[in-house]
């Protein structure tokens, strides 16, 4: 068997894969984000019992939110607790075998690459839009990391001066540390900041698109509004990777009219005569990330 762990700020899930990457049964459990221990021995926990489940010793790989530096060890804004720590090395001494690791986005634009919504394309950028925005670039079904391995983190691009002028916005300060980036205003509670802002209301994306689509004025500016921004968010992407394709994962990315506009707002912030590659909605879903750690541990990449 071969376990993925999609380890997020709210919950961390294991799926249980066979050698045919057939999903076999998966649970989840919430994150312990403020205590390191119990944040290894709970990834311990379900390993084992997916081994007694399976009577085996399976394969485990890792997606986790944040970033590893290379040394492997972690920053994440999300799991305070995993903070200057290696986790794949302390989980692997605690359960006697090798951890593959790697960021829980970077596992998605692997799995959407390989099998998934890009298996015909060469170059692929896979991005979630959630509660978070990040993302990952595969190229003949390898994942670039970049010499850093930080490739892929289009949130945290800054908002450019001429949107902010032009829908009166005001700095964002990001959990990253910097101002201004794309994710708060292109993530799930970006939309929620976005009609707080413009129309003085507090309400929840999922409120936002339900008035959106019964026509509301002020839903409809503010999506026009949104669009623009994350056309522009995805120029960039086109700008700097010229993919063949762009694959779409999270909750945002489950708005049809988003997956359908998207092209036309990136072809906005494009030179004349240059346009967006078509953009795909994730074929594997919420188990995308997992599926990709599983298949760094059944060790093809």
């Amino acid at each position: 068997m071969i376990y993925g762990i999609d380890i997020g700020g709210t919950k961390m899930e294991i799926s249980v894969f066979d050698n045919h990457m057939i999903l076999l049964d998966s649970w989840r459990i919430n994150t312990p984000t403020h205590n390191y221990k119990q944040f290894i021995n709970a990834l311990a926990d379900m390993i084992i019992d997916a081994d007694n489940k399976f009577n085996c010793k399976g394969k485990v790989g890792i997606g986790m939110a944040g970033l590893t530096d290379q040394d492997g060890i972690s920053l994440s804004a999300n799991i305070s607790a995993v903070n200057g720590n290696n986790v794949a090395s302390d989980l692997a001494e605690v359960i006697c075998r090798s951890v593959a690791h790697e960021n829980d986005c970077r596992c998605f634009a692997l799995s959407e690459a390989n099998g998934g919504a890009g298996m015909d394309y060469e170059s692929v950028y896979c991005a979630i839009i959630g509660t978070g925005a990040a993302g990952g670039y595969v190229v003949n079904n390898t994942l670039i990391h970049g010499r850093q391995k930080i490739a892929g983190e289009y949130g945290h691009l800054q908002l450019p001066a001429h949107l902010k002028e032009k829908y009166n916005l005001p700095l964002r300060q990001c959990g990253c540390g910097l101002p201004s980036c794309y994710e708060g205003y292109v993530s799930g509670p970006g939309i929620e900041f976005l009609y707080h802002h413009m129309m003085g209301e507090q309400l929840g994306v999922r409120e936002i698109v339900k008035l959106w689509r019964a026509q509301s004025p002020k839903a409809i500016m503010t999506f026009e509004c949104y669009l623009d921004i994350l056309g522009s968010c995805f120029s960039n992407i086109v700008l700097n990777y010229d993919p063949d394709a762009i694959i779409l994962g999270g909750g945002i990315s489950l708005i049809d009219e988003i997956i359908e506009g998207l092209a036309h707002n990136i072809n906005k912030h494009l030179f004349k005569g240059f346009n967006s590659p078509p953009i795909f909605r994730a074929k594997f879903g919420d188990v995308s990330g997992a599926r990709g750690a599983a298949l760094l541990a059944r060790g093809d990449f």
